[in-house]
């Protein structure tokens, strides 16, 4: 405990990482007063009460993901979703266009221009999405008094102007701040939900309606849990690549042994993304049928706390997991470029027997890794009915909420691990330094 005091003594001793962290929560906590300024013409106590049937639907995954912006009908209520979405298209078309395959060789003035395309996509979907929170919201009983053609039109620039600052945003904390800022500003929007949730397990000891100890057995639980997310998010095969010898004058380079990583969880958290959007579908469209009385025995099998749902839900996660490791993992591609290098596995022959060890080896680690994240996404569904915790609180036992929050959390601490390592100050760990990851999984988010 002294170790990690001294860490942060030594964090705040660092002019430039000091001025990066203080400007990451200046900015944080203009994301979260965003949250609360309402759309104007709108009862916020009206679409609060109606978020309550939404949780089981794709608005109350939104909501999940913006820290109840969505509930709050508030304009940053899109959050940075629309420019989530947009990365996905361009990494899913990726594969197939071969436009985005060339910009994606071009290194640097590649990417940017991608970056400039997803902009230009994000305002799209955010002017759409827009469009369509307007008419949720209108039909919202109580919520709008006038929900003409001047609401429609302020909701729809108000909204889409909230996702490009937040965007703004995001693209400042990660140049000027610390870690992603786009990962960040999802993490803090989920965070959000925490203190809530320790609220109502206040209030369900402070009636009498759960023991105290059962609480301290739960945080137990948590605790592993956690460790256990970090323990397979961490967890890599390291593949030896061989490097060429090269002889110039009497000097020799090269010849030494360097690692492919593959990650257990390549993926990372968007399987759960893609299932649970998946499978919310049926209840967001059945929610617009209130009265038909096969339409909510339909969504009652659907629901959150439905055993049902959980094993469809499971089955889908390990699917989309390897289908998403295929997409941004290419084995043939590693193996083209080891062959240009003249780089080898030791054993291994160049070209496709290279290929296929390496695809052979990645089908063998993503089974566990779908297995655990399947294991990981239905565990609030089993804490929820056998525990009786509430689903705000149980949220946090797995699912999205805490591989997002795990995710982010490392990637930030390997950023000021480094800063730390710099300047000669030990970090958080002094013997086995944590090792970063991209934005909220393999995909960007």
């Amino acid at each position: 405990m002294a170790n990690i005091a001294q860490t942060f003594q030594n964090i705040f001793r660092i002019p430039e990482l000091k001025d990066r962290i203080l400007f990451t929560i200046f900015v944080l906590i203009g994301v979260r007063i965003g949250a609360y300024i309402t759309l104007p013409g709108v009862d916020v106590q009206a679409m609060q009460a109606a978020s309550h049937t939404d949780s089981n639907t794709l608005f109350g995954l939104y909501d999940l993901f913006v820290g109840g912006a969505f509930s709050n009908a508030a304009i940053f209520a899109l959050g940075i979703m629309p420019y989530i979405t947009a990365s996905i298209i361009f990494q899913l078309a990726a594969v197939v266009v071969p436009e985005i395959q060339k910009m994606q060789r071009e290194g640097e003035d590649g990417r940017r221009k991608i970056n400039q395309y997803t902009r230009y996509v994000t305002v799209l979907l955010a002017a759409l999405q827009s469009w369509g929170v307007s008419i949720k919201v209108a039909h919202t009983a109580g919520a709008v008094a006038d929900p003409g053609f001047f609401f429609t039109l302020s909701t729809v620039v108000l909204l889409t102007s909230g996702t490009i600052f937040l965007m703004w945003l995001g693209e400042q904390i990660t140049e000027r701040g610390i870690g992603n800022g786009i990962s960040l500003i999802i993490f803090i929007g989920i965070i959000a939900h925490f203190p809530s949730a320790i609220g109502q397990e206040y209030q369900l000891i402070s009636a009498g309606s759960r023991p105290w100890i059962v609480d301290v057995i739960m945080l137990g639980i948590l605790v592993f849990i956690v460790a256990s997310v970090v323990l397979i998010t961490q967890g890599t095969r390291r593949i030896p690549v061989q490097q060429p010898k090269r002889v110039v004058g009497k000097k020799q380079y090269g010849g030494t042994t360097q690692y492919i990583p593959l990650r257990i969880n390549t993926a990372g958290v968007m399987p759960i993304i893609f299932a649970q959007s998946l499978l919310f579908i049926p209840n967001t469209i059945l929610s617009f049928f209130p009265d038909s009385a096969s339409a909510q025995a339909m969504a009652k099998l659907f629901s959150e706390s439905s055993f049902v749902y959980a094993f469809v839900y499971g089955t889908t996660i390990v699917f989309f997991t390897y289908f998403y490791t295929a997409i941004i993992f290419n084995p043939k591609e590693i193996a083209e470029n080891l062959k240009k290098q003249g780089s080898f596995i030791p054993g291994i022959r160049p070209g496709k027997p290279t290929s296929d060890y390496v695809e052979n080896i990645l089908s063998k680690i993503t089974l566990p890794g779908s297995l655990f994240l399947a294991l990981i996404a239905i565990l609030p569904t089993f804490v929820t009915n056998v525990l009786n915790v509430p689903p705000t609180f149980a949220s946090f036992f797995g699912g999205t909420s805490l591989l997002i929050i795990v995710g982010v959390a490392l990637d930030t601490l390997q950023q000021i691990e480094s800063y730390l390592l710099m300047r000669h100050y030990d970090g958080f760990m002094k013997s086995g330094k944590l090792r970063g990851r991209s934005a909220l999984g393999a995909g960007g988010f």
